[in-house]
């Protein structure tokens, strides 16, 4: 089916973005976070974006700015 440009439905959902280069993974954000969205895998920051509410504590939290924000585009 072909389906025309402004047809499409686009949703932006805001998302955790961690910069693993600047990331010390240190875990102090994991025990922070309310949803238990943030945690440890081999030593490495992972998100679980589905669990992830936004509440930016994690973001406040990190001594080296390593997590921000990120726009994700769904289509």
């Amino acid at each position: 089916m072909v389906v025309s440009w402004s047809s499409r439905v686009y949703i932006t959902r805001t998302m955790l973005e961690i910069d693993q280069d600047a990331c010390l993974d240190c875990g102090g954000c994991v025990p922070l976070c309310p949803e238990e969205a943030l945690f440890l895998s081999f030593n490495r920051l992972e998100c679980d974006h589905n669990a992830c509410t936004m509440c930016l504590i994690c973001i406040q939290f990190c001594p080296v700015g390593a997590l921000g924000e990120s726009r994700a585009v769904e289509v």
